[in-house]
């Protein structure tokens, strides 16, 4: 038995935080992030505001993301293998069909992307107050920072 479970919401939400609480506590459970689906910065758009887009659904390669998810269905226990993740010793044995795989997929705009939305069995969306998620966001470190103006201009509206 395969479920998939969708955990969106605002940045610097504690998706991530809540995923990696979920996989050390459930069986069998993989995680698909879609921070790790970026395109690379030079194709990511200028907006009219001056700033780079990256948080619009065209800077991920959404496409590549559904074919991941594909990927997990089509064979739980190879794609655990191929991320590094341990099976329980019963799944080795145990009829596939029997056997319960759990997929979480996370990520700030995951609903925003019609074919992906077909496959989650439960979905979630976490808010948080817009103070605490500025706070948050300040904290990060990104491999692009933020520039002045960004969050109140263009990171926090999208979430409106």
């Amino acid at each position: 038995m395969k479920h998939i479970i969708g955990i969106g919401g605002v940045t610097n939400g504690g998706k991530t935080t809540l995923t990696n609480r979920l996989i050390k506590a459930l069986p069998n459970c993989c995680v698909v992030h879609q921070d790790d689906f970026f395109k690379p910065p030079d194709l990511i758009a200028v907006g009219e505001d001056g700033f780079k887009q990256w948080d619009v659904i065209d800077a991920l390669d959404m496409e590549a993301m559904v074919n991941t998810v594909k990927g997990w269905m089509e064979n739980p226990i190879k794609f655990a293998r191929s991320h590094g993740i341990q099976v329980t010793p019963a799944t080795e044995m145990d009829d596939p069909e029997s056997q319960v795989h759990i997929l979480i997929v996370e990520g700030f705009l995951l609903y925003n992307y019609k074919p992906l939305l077909e496959f989650f069995d439960k979905s979630y969306y976490i808010t948080i107050p817009y103070e605490e998620c500025k706070s948050r966001r300040r904290t990060r470190q990104y491999t692009v920072p933020d520039p002045p103006g960004l969050f109140d201009g263009h990171v926090w509206p999208m979430y409106l």
